[in-house]
């Protein structure tokens, strides 16, 4: 459709019409009057309106194929680490941060440490506090024993520091990845 639009233009300009009446005729394509002017630049420069040859280096690493992979796999587990994706896909770990941040536009953030408390738990421990109320009534003390069992509970292990998620905003992370839960 860009070479329709660059042939038309060629077309108005050989038949002698400036620039701005190129822009009026062509109203209806939504044409950028900076594409006119290139494309008549790039016309009389080189006799044609194709793309010129690109300079410099092009890309080896950052190619789709890697960005649609590298998504893939963020989208499956939103956890992994950069720098384990660029081991296991050979490529240079700030490589694979500027393909995570620039190329997705996402971004890392940190886990955070919450109190798992719902309603259910809440009236569990409001029942418990009555009770332990009741069985410790004044003049009952002689009934209290000491232990030196603990009650351990599992919980998850985290690294606050290292413990990351990929995404695009901090609201598209679910609640049962964005925090740990502490009991």
């Amino acid at each position: 459709m860009l070479e329709e639009i660059r042939s038309k233009i060629v077309t108005f300009h050989e038949s002698g019409f400036s620039n701005s009446e190129i822009l009026k005729r062509l109203k209806n394509d939504k044409v950028n009057p900076m594409l006119i002017y290139r494309t008549i630049k790039r016309y009389i420069e080189t006799g044609s309106v194709s793309d010129r040859k690109r300079v410099g280096r092009p890309r080896s690493a950052r190619t789709p194929a890697l960005k649609n992979s590298v998504r893939c796999r963020i989208l499956r587990n939103p956890r992994r680490s950069m720098r384990k994706m660029s081991r296991e896909f050979c490529v240079n770990h700030k490589m694979m941060r500027k393909l995570v941040v620039e190329d997705l536009g996402m971004k890392s953030y940190k886990r955070k440490n919450v109190h798992h408390l719902n309603d259910s738990i809440r009236r569990k421990r409001l029942e418990r506090c009555i009770q332990l109320k009741a069985r410790f009534a004044p003049g009952t003390e002689d009934q209290i024993f000491f232990s030196d069992e603990k009650l351990f509970t599992v919980e998850e292990a985290s690294n606050r520091q290292n413990d990351r998620i990929l995404a695009s905003r901090s609201q598209d992370i679910p609640d049962s990845i964005k925090y740990i839960d502490r009991v």
